[in-house]
């Protein structure tokens, strides 16, 4: 039964590989012409020397064909004529036949690339969590070059050769039947040993992609982690985690490599035992044909073992290209985030009402938020407070709806976020965590980031002003235009930091969403950057969530979680005249100094 599954699952893909070559349908036609007229040369050297040999044998050297005009060529001057010709063909076929399958195999898998890529784009949050970044990226490097392998080389021999192969047995069909039986009797011997080799090259192709995507995993952790690597002491331990991949790796290639030569020496030696007997075979029928006839015979049947080979090489290139696009159809098959809504406003005011919502992360059974119920009215900001893992950042998460809630409801301007189109919803709200992200590019590129793209150049440095990142902006080598290298290498924390807050307040959306963005920030640089956020704040529902007291202390709202539920809620002089949750928190922060991380988290939503 998994025999079957498996020889199901590598049609089926197969199918679907197939699809993708509507596009490129006149390119593989011209492929197929070309392959065909190199293979039809094969089997025309064979009649050439059938006819030169007989000639040389013969009192009369032309070729006698019962063609008038043909009948009239000397055999000596006929035969160099169309072994040119022959060759011209052959040529000008190959050339046409390997370009126009290139063509058509690099097409297919650029589209496939495009494809997977545009998944990483649409696929939900969850996705991102279930999965290692070190896997994804080896998906559009190995897997990608995997197709790319059984899509050109593969398909180039497999239409060469198999095309060479059917001439030369139409060939030999033709000019006797009875011993070409001897060679096809091993037609099926072969075809049960290339599908027991396919299965075997598919397990092992799945098992390399794995080792491979584990390797990239290890050394993208490793190089963006590098100061954590260093300081404690961890070159060691990731030293043998990325020798102990990379060895199976190294067993799992080889075991391929045994599979595949082994395979190869067998089908090898069944080809050369079956031409052993068809010699033999001659042998004892010699007295039946001319010499030409035998020598035409064999040069065409010595052809044959190396196109025979060749396809059945291919059969390992073709399995890890099966394989790893078997894993590229399973992530394009995967539902992308629930978008069905239709409300698409130019701007919200901004009003935001939970209604009884509850929170469960998939694949776990504790609910995150349990029974929520809050109003934030348009351009407040409210503050939530808890322990960490009481619920604070996924309720923020979900009002852009990175995951998608099943319990009670969230609306914005009194209309359900599942009824508006994502683009729309997120395009009215702005983002500032912790972990600011850059891209490998300019810093006015990673400000007038995506829809911002188009802003005016005064638009921009006035965002950094006001997020009061112009005064080292103005000191980059480039100003605006300096490259900031991966992920903002070349900046502070600090500076970072208000890269993004400018980015914020360029977007200038309605709703503002501040993940502890002063957290582990230094005295100087987060009233720099509590400063810009008193900024962006203004006119906005504004969401924040932060380490420090400091922060939340005017906010309009201060909401205390416990375990996914509200504990408390009231401003910041109310609830410390409470007695309750937060003072204790208030307590705690105290205690560790002013202005210190307190023990437990603080943030402000």
């Amino acid at each position: 039964m998994a025999a079957e599954k498996l020889s199901s699952s590598a049609v089926q893909t197969w199918q679907r590989l197939l699809r993708y070559l509507r596009p490129y349908v006149g390119a593989f036609v011209l492929s197929v012409i070309g392959f065909g007229a190199a293979a039809m040369s094969k089997a025309l050297i064979a009649g050439v020397l059938k006819h030169f040999l007989d000639g040389m044998t013969a009192e009369d050297n032309r070729i006698h064909t019962g063609i008038a005009w043909l009948d009239s060529f000397d055999l000596m001057h006929a035969v160099p004529i169309m072994v040119a010709v022959i060759a011209i063909c052959q040529g000008v076929g190959t050339f046409l036949g390997n370009y126009a399958i290139s063509r058509v195999a690099y097409g297919i898998v650029d589209d496939l690339r495009r494809a997977l890529f545009d998944s990483f784009l649409h696929l939900p949050a969850r996705f991102y969590d279930e999965h290692n970044s070190g896997h994804l990226v080896s998906r559009l490097t190995y897997d990608t070059t995997m197709v790319t392998a059984a899509a050109t080389d593969a398909i180039k021999i497999l239409f060469r050769e198999g095309l060479a192969v059917l001439a030369l047995l139409g060939y030999l069909l033709w000019a006797n039947w009875k011993l070409t039986l001897i060679l096809m009797v091993t037609l099926p011997l072969l075809g049960h040993l290339v599908n027991q080799a396919s299965r075997r090259f598919r397990r092992i192709s799945r098992a390399i992609q794995d080792s491979m995507g584990d390797i990239t995993h290890i050394s993208s952790e490793t190089i963006h982690g590098y100061r954590v690597v260093k300081s404690f002491g961890g070159t060691d331990f990731e030293r043998q985690r990325f020798h102990a991949a990379s060895d199976t790796n190294v067993r799992r290639q080889l075991r391929m490599t045994r599979s595949e030569e082994g395979f190869s020496a067998l089908i090898n030696i069944i080809i050369y035992i079956a031409l052993g007997g068809l010699l033999y075979a001659v042998l004892t029928h010699r007295d039946q044909a001319t010499v030409g006839d035998i020598m035409a015979y064999l040069t065409a049947a010595a052809l044959l073992p190396r196109s025979i080979r060749q396809l059945t090489d291919i059969n390992a290139r073709i399995q890890r290209g099966v394989a790893a696009a078997d894993t590229i159809f399973t992530q394009l098959d995967l539902a992308a985030e629930p978008d069905t809504g239709q409300h698409a406003p130019e701007r919200v005011r901004g009003q935001i009402r939970i209604e009884q919502l509850g929170f469960t992360y998939p694949g776990t059974e504790q609910p995150v938020l349990n029974g929520i119920t809050l109003d934030i009215p348009a351009g407040k900001m409210i503050a939530l407070v808890g322990r960490s893992g009481s619920g604070k950042s996924t309720l923020a998460s979900l009002i852009p709806r990175f995951y998608d809630y099943h319990e009670g409801r969230i609306e914005l301007d009194g209309i359900e976020l599942r009824d508006y189109r994502l683009a729309a919803l997120r395009r009215q709200i702005a983002l500032v965590s912790q972990q600011v992200h850059l891209f490998n590019g300019t810093v006015a590129q990673n400000i007038a980031y995506g829809e911002l793209a188009q802003a005016s150049r005064e638009d921009i440095i006035a965002a950094a002003q006001a997020a009061n990142a112009w005064e080292f902006i103005e000191r980059l080598p480039q100003g605006l235009e300096t490259e900031l290298g991966e992920n903002g290498v070349l900046l502070s924390g600090g500076q970072r930091q208000r890269i993004a807050i400018a980015r914020a307040l360029l977007k200038n959306a309605p709703v503002l969403i501040l993940d502890e963005a002063t957290a582990a920030l230094d005295n100087e640089s987060e009233r720099l950057i509590q400063g810009a956020i008193e900024r962006l704040c203004r006119g906005r529902t504004t969401i924040v969530i932060a380490h420090r007291l400091s922060t939340i202390e005017h906010a309009d709202l201060i909401v205390v979680l416990e375990e996914g539920r509200i504990a408390e809620t009231g401003r910041h002089a109310e609830l410390l005249a409470r007695e309750g949750a937060y003072a204790r928190l208030a307590r705690s922060a105290a205690a560790r100094g002013a202005g210190d991380e307190p023990s437990e988290e603080v943030v402000c939503a």
